[in-house]
């Protein structure tokens, strides 16, 4: 796990950063030896994002159950030949 603390990142803010963004990763916070935030790579808050949007979880849901009833489509018929 990724955990940095407050004096260390301040100390090194620009690597820190750069490894998030490098490594589409995520470093923990801490403070007096608890974790209380997270630098968090742009693309995992985006993703984290979605998750935690009603729409996005419906349209999962609606697409899972479409496909356990077979209503979906094959590589051909999406792409042709190739």
């Amino acid at each position: 796990m990724n955990i940095v603390t407050t004096t260390v990142l301040r100390n090194n803010l620009a690597d820190s950063l750069k490894e998030v963004t490098n490594k589409k990763d995520y470093l923990l916070v801490s403070k007096k030896k608890k974790v209380t935030s997270a630098i968090v790579n742009i693309d995992l808050f985006e993703d984290l994002l979605a998750l935690a949007s009603k729409e996005y979880k419906e349209s999962i849901k609606k697409a899972r159950k479409e496909y356990e009833e077979g209503k979906n489509f094959t590589h051909e018929q999406v792409f042709g030949e190739i």
